[in-house]
């Protein structure tokens, strides 16, 4: 079993920053990727950022010089730094690690729980 936990949500107004957290643990894995999603009210859910095991990143436009993605190997844990927020960033934002359980040899997409993030003008 693998857990994804994200903590850092919160309520803030248009133009200041927050980070989410993402920490994997569990059965032992390797880490293919790891990103994010986030979902707005009354529309589709979107990838917002994602970091490759090469440390490759790639970013949604809307998102792009705003946002920054980074991780740490050694905690398996991955970062969204948000800054200058915008009230159309507002939504549910979930986690996700694309891996490798050494039990299985079989790579799995696993997700968070997701953490809300609410933006005020």
């Amino acid at each position: 079993q693998v857990q994804l936990v994200e903590s850092g949500g919160g309520l803030v107004q248009a133009g200041n920053s927050l980070k989410l957290s993402c920490a994997a643990s569990g059965s032992p894995f390797r880490i293919h990727a790891m990103g994010w999603h986030r979902q707005a009210p009354g529309k589709s859910r979107e990838l917002v950022a994602l970091i490759f095991s090469d440390g490759s990143t790639n970013y949604a436009g809307s998102v792009k010089g705003r946002f920054t993605i980074s991780r740490d190997n050694a905690k398996s844990t991955v970062y969204l730094q948000m800054n200058n927020l915008e009230p159309e960033d507002t939504g549910v934002y979930w986690c996700y690690g694309d891996l490798t359980l050494e039990r299985d040899d079989v790579r799995r997409r696993h997700w968070g729980q997701g953490t809300q993030v609410t933006v005020s003008s």
